[in-house]
Order: structure tokens, then sequence, then C-alpha cells
């Protein structure tokens, strides 16, 4: 099936360009997040789960940015004379171990960052009857999207637009938006109602409100990407290529000013007991 937009070899290298620049602000923002989870902290209260978490995270954007890296040296150096009909034709073969390994990354990443909203939804609500739904969900990406890797890895020279993917592909986008969304405005909520039935007994200014405001641009940064790039695969336009590559960073990000956010508020002189409660629950 044929596709639209921009040439695919000039889409790679502008999305090999543009994620090597989130990639580099996603580590900065790494930093940032260390320093929030240990600052004024003796060891044994770091909260570790979510240390482990941005790490995997920072490895996985680092994984899926040097596989990006090799498959455009590959597409535009190593195989450019040898590989039939050139780069275009490299970088439009699925079945490559490159685009199956550096999708393979960012199946694993989205499922990582969305189980992450999901626990945080959980521990604010503090009921597993909330969570069904968005476990369902996840669940939905889950099988979709290593479905779609599995069938790249076993095409024959197939475009990701090919009608036997495309049904995984749009159906894994579909569910990842889903999760985020149903998830993200679960939280937001929980956090909204809490506060406003505390905003009595506080003499104080809040400081759960720029926590909730936080949260909810995270989710539209990540779920505003994903959209675009649901739209661009339906049109069957190459920008998917872009627009997912970019994603890595992006989910990485948006962990990460959260809980940067989160410290910030920490710190403040009004940062009172009956704030910490839910912002413990959103860290998590």
């Amino acid at each position: 099936m044929a596709s639209g937009g921009m040439s695919i070899d000039t889409a790679v290298t502008m999305s090999a360009s543009l994620e090597g620049i989130l990639y580099g602000f996603s580590v900065l923002m790494f930093i940032g997040t260390i320093w929030a989870l240990t600052y004024n902290r003796r060891m044994q209260d770091i909260n570790r789960p979510l240390a482990v978490v941005a790490v995997l995270l920072l490895n996985l954007s680092t994984a899926h940015m040097v596989v990006d890296i090799i498959r455009v040296e590959y597409g535009l150096v190593k195989y450019r004379d040898t590989y039939p009909g050139g780069p275009s034709a490299f970088f439009t073969d699925v079945s490559q171990d490159t685009y199956v390994i550096k999708h393979a990354f960012y199946v694993i990443q989205t499922l990582l960052a969305d189980g992450v909203v999901i626990y945080r939804c959980y521990v604010v609500w503090q009921s597993g009857l909330v969570i069904i739904l968005p476990c369902v969900l996840w669940c939905s990406a889950a099988v979709t999207g290593f479905y779609a890797v599995y069938s790249c890895s076993q095409a024959n020279s197939s475009s990701i637009f090919a009608k036997m993917l495309a049904q995984w592909v749009t159906a894994f986008f579909a569910s990842t938006i889903a999760t985020n969304l149903l998830s993200s405005g679960l939280l937001a909520y929980r956090i909204w109602t809490i506060e406003r039935a505390v905003c009595m007994l506080r003499a104080s200014k809040s400081n759960v409100m720029p926590i909730m405001r936080v949260l909810v641009d995270a989710a539209i940064l990540y779920t505003v990407v994903l959209f675009i790039a649901l739209v661009c695969f339906v049109c069957l336009n190459n920008g998917v290529v872009v627009v997912v590559d970019m994603a890595v960073p992006i989910m990485s990000i948006a962990f990460y000013m959260v809980l940067i956010r989160i410290a910030i508020n920490r710190n403040a002189p009004s940062y009172l007991s009956t704030t910490h409660g839910i912002s413990s629950g959103a860290e998590q």
C-alpha cells in the first residue's frame, strides 16, 4: 500500500534528528528526577521502585536511540548501493532487524509508562475496581503491540501500511491512547475531589492543584503525540515515523516532569500534611 507525505528516507533522517534533541532533554530531566528522589532523603527513604522505573525509561530511550542511529547508518551508508531499491526500500522494509528491535523497545516503554499511570491511579483511589478497565486496555495494548512487532519480524519486505500490519498497529495506538486518557483522567479527578473536600481545613494556599495541572499537562502532551501518530498512520503518511520516534523520549519527559513538580511542592514552605498523602500517591 502506497504511503504519502514526505519520502521515507527523509522521514527517517528527520526522526533520528528530532529524537536525538528530545533524548538530550530527557537525560537532563532524568538527572532532575534522580535529584527529586534523593534530595534531603536517607537511603532507606528513597522510593526504589520509582527510581528503577526512571532508570528503565532512560535505558529504553537510550537503546531506541542507538538502534535508530544504527538503522540510519545502515540505510544511508552501509547498504545504500547494495540493497535492492536503495535507502527508500531499506527503510520501508519492516522485516529488518533494526526496525523490529527499535519498535519492540517502543512497545515495552509504552507499556511501562502506561503501567506507571495505572499504578498511580490505584494508589490515589485505593481501589482495585477503579483500575479494571485501564488494566484491560493495557492488556489490549500489550497484545496488539507485541503481535504487531512479531508480524513485522515475519513479514516479507512489507510496508508498515500493509493491511496485515495496519489493523494491529491501529489497535495498539487506540488502546494506549484510551489507557492513558482514562487513567490520567481518573487520577486527576480523584486529586481534585480530595482537594475540594479538605480545602476548608487548610489555612494556606493549596500545593495540590499545581500537581494536578502537571499531571494533566503530561497526559495531554503524551496523548497529543499518540493521536497525531494515529492520524498519520490512518492517513498512510510517512510522518508517523517521525512522530513515533519522538514519542519515545516524550514518554520519559512526561514521567520525569511529574516527579520534579512534586519535589518542588515537597520543599515548598506551605507544604502541609493534608497535601502530603495526595502528593505521595501521585508520586508513586
